[in-house]
């Protein structure tokens, strides 16, 4: 299998550095895991630091990168980056943050159910035995553990961390996904997507991850990209109970 993995950016250049550094150093176990390659994708959104550049500069051929006009959020970004990869021929298609928040050293993990084929997408999980979070004020634990509760009671679905955006999905997930029509774009995306793959009847393995608060850089969490999750739960709720009548 031939794996992409998918980073979308925007002003990243504290980081992007020590990223690609640390996924090198796991990138040939995981390449043994899958049997094939494991490529990357950085999807920048114009960043004004040059953080393209500075991956360019690089030199390193299992990555390209995406060049976006403007910062149209992550949702559309990782969209871009699906499109990319499944047009490619890349059967696995991974997302991972630019700040370090997402371990590279747990890819392997994350990927391994998969690979031995007992699921469609795995999800790194903070909130299960073997999760943890470093670094977050309690404030933003509280809102993201009530954020997670609400969906899987309004939503009805049992994953312990919805809202997660470490993830490894079959390029057959995102076939059975219309992509044109999913406008999420923050947290919303990746309740949205999670949805869909289980709408569709694939399997989703929670895969307990640390999850470490960005040290560099700013956090591009907003009051915006809250409510719209908020709302779009809320919506998705409704439309569960009508078509339940």
């Amino acid at each position: 299998m031939r794996a992409l993995l998918l980073v979308p950016t925007y002003n990243e250049s504290a980081t992007v550095h020590s990223l690609i550094a640390r996924i090198e150093e796991v990138r040939d176990s995981i390449m043994e895991l899958i049997g094939g390659e494991l490529d990357m994708l950085l999807i920048d959104d114009n960043s004004p630091d040059g953080t393209a550049h500075l991956v360019e500069q690089m030199g390193k051929e299992w990555i390209d990168v995406m060049h976006r006009s403007e910062k149209g959020g992550l949702g559309p970004a990782y969209i871009a980056g699906f499109k990319f990869g499944l047009a490619n021929g890349y059967e696995l298609l991974v997302e991972m943050d630019a700040d370090l928040s997402h371990q590279p050293e747990e890819l392997m993990e994350m990927t391994r159910p998969i690979a031995e084929s007992s699921a469609d997408l795995t999800i790194g999980t903070r909130w299960m035995p073997g999760g943890k979070i470093v670094n977050w004020p309690f404030s933003r634990e509280l809102i993201s553990r009530a954020g997670t509760t609400y969906a899987r009671l309004v939503l009805g679905i049992k994953l312990r961390d919805i809202t997660s955006g470490y993830r490894v999905f079959r390029s057959e997930v995102l076939r059975s996904i219309n992509l044109e029509k999913v406008e999420s774009k923050g947290y919303g995306f990746q309740i949205e997507m999670a949805l869909e793959t289980l709408r569709n009847g694939f399997r989703v393995k929670e895969v307990p991850i640390t999850f470490v608060e960005r040290a560099d850089g700013v956090s591009k969490m907003s009051k915006s990209i809250v409510i719209e999750a908020l709302w779009k739960v809320t919506l998705w709720g409704f439309q569960r109970i009508l078509n339940r009548r």
